[in-house]
């Protein structure tokens, strides 16, 4: 009897000191800012002050079908862009005006295609890996970052300019814009 209730006591005592010394779960909580996108705002060139909608904007990777979600033709003043965490440089492709042509053959959905306005946006940037929390790992901010419009100068391009906020530009916050694009 005396063993038994040593040994219950052994394992109540151990399992309060375990329980004690516990760590909290290690979960990354939603809140926690983690790797940021890019924030664009769309402006009226010809009035710079007034934010102006891109009408049927679609948004896709160079060189590939996907559009990114969110943007597959819809009306936005600002556009938001996840910059590539293992390479110093991303394109999209921002297509103002974009409809499905469905290339003559409306009950052939195989053949379809998106058509527009096409420019392509050129960000190169400097990566730097900044550790977050145990639970979060680590996060990636981008240094001297810079947007092109391809091809430059081009007088059919929509994006007939754009502006970084901050000279050096950096994308370390995803509340904040960090370009404005006048159309």
């Amino acid at each position: 009897m005396k063993k038994t209730s040593l040994l219950l006591m052994l394992l109540i005592l151990t399992g309060i000191g375990a329980t004690i010394s516990c760590e909290p779960d290690d979960i990354c909580p939603e809140s926690t800012p983690t790797t940021p996108s890019l924030i664009i705002d769309a402006y009226d060139v010809e009035n710079p002050e007034n934010k102006k909608a891109v009408t049927s904007l679609l948004v896709g990777g160079v060189d590939n079908d996907n559009v990114l979600p969110g943007y597959a033709i819809v009306s936005a003043t600002q556009i938001i862009l996840p910059l590539k965490t293992d390479a110093d440089t991303t394109q999209y492709v921002l297509m103002k005006g974009a409809f499905v042509n469905n290339n003559g053959t409306p009950d052939d959905t195989s053949d379809d295609y998106y058509d527009g306005n096409t420019d392509i946006i050129t960000i190169n940037y400097t990566r730097e890996e900044v550790y977050v929390s145990r639970a979060c790992g680590y996060k990636t901010i981008y240094k001297n970052v810079t947007l092109t419009v391809e091809p430059e100068n081009n007088e059919e391009n929509w994006i007939k300019s754009r502006q970084p906020l901050n000279d050096n530009q950096s994308v370390e916050d995803e509340t904040e814009t960090h370009f404005n694009i006048f159309h």
